[in-house]
């Protein structure tokens, strides 16, 4: 009930924004832009990039979501101008998908993902027939299970979007909970280990650096990226929002404030 009612009112957010900026938004450079994000780290970045943005004569709307699938319906259907919370396979699974026609203009952080446990303290400790627990959706399954393989626990066959199904060699006879990606850290007490987004680990006072029993490094290929509708691409407000985003104060920010949880510059 909770997470409905946070909808209704992420929707009813962004319908007061949308009507408040209706004016203007079949400029080519409009002034408003209404940009969707998920908590932290993008908000905080978001919210660097506002300053700069202002500098520039833009008012930045930033509408927050706690799930991974309304950003980019509001985006697709116009209520949103541009949002930022995924990394481009996700993003290109959700166009294929849904039938959407969204892009990505510019790269701006990673966040690795990782193996956590609030049982053992090395993955030398896992026991034969653990309970895992993975993302549920699409390219963070495929992701997380990559991330385990690369450390020995598993073997899965070639493909981008593999699942637990595609498992070929499971010595430890692991067992495998897919879990919406926000709810991880609630189960984590529940399972022996759980794969979870730097995001959703720092908001649970989970440290990437310090707590993943292991994580993926700077060239994971998982970015996360400014995503816009196909058609508004290269308007000069998008353009403006990527720069600001890829600027040296976001840099700045990043390295300053968020390295120690994890996160790293993608630009």
């Amino acid at each position: 009930m909770k997470k409905f009612i946070t909808c209704i009112l992420c929707c009813l957010m962004i319908f007061s924004i949308a009507a408040c900026s209706s004016s203007n938004s079949g400029s080519e450079d409009k002034k408003k832009i209404v940009v969707g994000v998920t908590p932290f780290p993008h908000k905080e970045i978001m919210e660097v990039a506002k300053g700069i943005l202002e500098k520039q004569g833009y008012e930045l709307a930033i509408v927050e979501f706690n799930d991974y699938v309304q950003p980019n319906v509001a985006l697709e259907d116009g209520s949103l101008d541009a949002n930022f919370f995924q990394h481009i396979p996700y993003l290109e699974d959700t166009n294929k998908e849904k039938g959407f026609h969204l892009t990505w203009t510019v790269k701006v952080h990673i966040e690795p993902l990782g193996l956590y446990s609030s049982k053992i303290d090395s993955i030398d400790k896992l026991s034969d027939g653990a309970e895992i627990a993975i993302p549920n959706d699409a390219t963070n399954e495929a992701r997380a299970l990559r991330l385990l393989e690369k450390f020995g626990l598993i073997k899965v066959k070639e493909g981008d979007l593999v699942t637990v199904k595609d498992i070929t060699e499971n010595s430890k006879n692991l067992k495998f909970q897919e879990i919406e990606a926000a709810q991880l850290p609630r189960v984590l007490v529940d399972v022996d280990a759980a794969v979870i987004n730097t995001n959703f680990a720092s908001e649970a006072n989970l440290n990437p650096s310090k707590d993943a029993l292991i994580i993926e490094d700077k060239d994971s290929p998982y970015a996360n990226v400014l995503a816009v509708k196909e058609e508004n691409k290269d308007k000069q407000y998008i353009k403006a929002l990527s720069d600001a985003l890829n600027s040296s104060e976001v840099k700045k920010y990043i390295e300053d404030n968020l390295t120690d949880k994890g996160i790293v510059t993608a630009f």
